[in-house]
């Protein structure tokens, strides 16, 4: 197995980040296998979306609706409403592994690995991809 971390900077507000191009860019020449992408954080996610149509502001809306930054979480520290943070990883799990063929992730037409990350007090994250050759 080949594994490497990179850095994503999210910033102050909630966003869905696109990463294909840096998995893209790891498998490049691997040839056939799985592609495993993890992020080691208790506040965000990976989701395999359509992006750059509104799909990733519907996704954070859709969030919001579901997980509100309210009061209601009994995960009281950091900002207002970060206990759903860390409720997050149940609804987008922290993960996906996608095939890889002929060091190419097999993606549909409209798919993005994208890290989900509501968590305005963690302006960075770090996000471990790895490739098991098949």
């Amino acid at each position: 197995m080949y594994s490497s971390v990179i850095t994503v900077r999210t910033g102050s507000t909630p966003v869905v980040r696109d990463i294909t191009d840096e998995a893209a860019e790891f498998v490049s020449g691997h040839g056939d296998g799985l592609l495993h992408v993890f992020v080691p954080h208790a506040t965000a996610g990976v989701a395999i979306i359509e992006t750059g149509a509104g799909s990733d502001d519907d996704l954070l809306r859709a969030l919001d609706d579901l997980l509100p930054t309210d009061d209601r979480w009994r995960h009281r520290h950091g900002s207002p409403g970060h206990g759903r943070d860390h409720v997050l990883p149940a609804f987008i799990a922290p993960y996906a592994t996608l095939p890889v063929i002929g060091g190419k992730i097999a993606l549909g037409t409209w798919q993005s690995i994208c890290l989900v990350d509501p968590n305005v007090d963690n302006p960075t994250r770090q996000v471990r991809f790895s490739f098991l050759a098949g």
